[in-house]
C-alpha cells in the first residue's frame, strides 16, 4: 500500500515534480512504499521543496488506485492541485 502526504487542514496532497524509473521528469504525487520511510523522510523531502511546516503534512495510506487517479487527475500540470477528502474522494482545483 501507498503512502502520501497529505496537508492536515486543506487535504491537499503534496505533488511535485518527480523523475519516473525511466528518468523522465514528470508532475505527480509523492509516494512511498513503506509508512516507516515515509515518517523518516518527511521533514527532509519537504524542506528540499522549500516547504517549511513539515507538521503540516501528514503521512497517510492511499490505494494503488488512488494514487493512480490523483496523478491522472494532476495531467501532468503544475497548475492542478489534488485532494483527498475523508470519504477517500479525489477532486481537483486549478491553481489560480
Amino acid at each position: 500500500m501507498p503512502y502520501v502526504l497529505k496537508h492536515a487542514e486543506s487535504a491537499e496532497l503534496f505533488a511535485c515534480t518527480l523523475v519516473n524509473r525511466y528518468d523522465l521528469p514528470y508532475f505527480g504525487v509523492k509516494d512511498w512504499e513503506d509508512e516507516e520511510a515515509a515518517v523518516r523522510e518527511k521533514a527532509g523531502f519537504l524542506e528540499a521543496r522549500g516547504v517549511g511546516e513539515s507538521s503540516s503534512w501528514e503521512v497517510v495510506p492511499v490505494t494503488e488506485m488512488q494514487l493512480k487517479l490523483a496523478n491522472v487527475k494532476l495531467k501532468n500540470d503544475p497548475g492542478r492541485r489534488v485532494f483527498l477528502d475523508e470519504d477517500g474522494t479525489l477532486r481537483l482545483e486549478k491553481r489560480g
